[in-house]
């Protein structure tokens, strides 16, 4: 059997732009994960859902966002 070897080429030079977005996002990323979360699951009727959901890309944010502003609103942190 013969060995057939492919070169790979040269990366390609990094577009500065692309360089500046992904180190906005990975800061931005950052900074939200400096507080801990967990996970909750939540049926909803679809109705709710399409809701939930328009109201979330009339605001340019994410449906997970919205349900965390409602719940920080509804259920501020008490200070002892």
């Amino acid at each position: 059997m013969s060995s057939k070897r492919i070169g790979i080429g040269v990366r390609p030079m990094a577009d500065p732009q692309a360089e500046a977005w992904i180190q906005q996002r990975a800061k931005a990323e950052r900074q939200e994960g400096d507080r801990q979360t967990a996970r909750m699951t939540l049926d909803v009727t679809p109705a709710l859902r399409t809701r939930i959901k328009l109201a979330a890309i009339e605001r340019g944010v994410t449906m997970a966002q919205v349900l965390r502003d409602v719940l920080e609103r509804e259920f501020p942190e008490v200070s002892s």
